[in-house]
């Protein structure tokens, strides 16, 4: 019994330590990978506060849950934290970051 016990709890270290690596979200008890690379599309929108593409809008809302996420990553929180970006949020109906 002890060892089954050792078993189950290995088992969701490592599971729970799987899912940082991959920076993977719960939400809604659905598991949504986070991928800031998929943001790609919204680059113009955020450098040069055109428009927001379609794929612009549909990365951001498969994204949403992620973007808090990402505010503390160095190389993209300066892009998520921008006044361009929260209009490309605003334009695409993702609601205010509330992080």
């Amino acid at each position: 019994m002890k060892f089954t016990g050792a078993i189950c709890i290995a088992f969701v270290i490592i599971l729970l330590s799987s899912l940082a690596l991959t920076n993977a979200v719960v939400e809604d008890e659905k598991l949504v990978v986070c991928n800031p690379k998929e943001l790609e599309p919204c680059s113009p929108a955020v450098k040069t506060r055109s428009k927001p593409s379609t794929q612009c809008c549909a990365m951001l809302k498969k994204e949403e849950p992620c973007l808090c996420g990402y505010i503390n990553e160095p190389v993209y929180g300066q892009y998520i934290k921008s006044n361009n970006a929260h209009k490309a949020f605003s334009a695409c109906g993702i609601p205010p970051l509330h992080c």
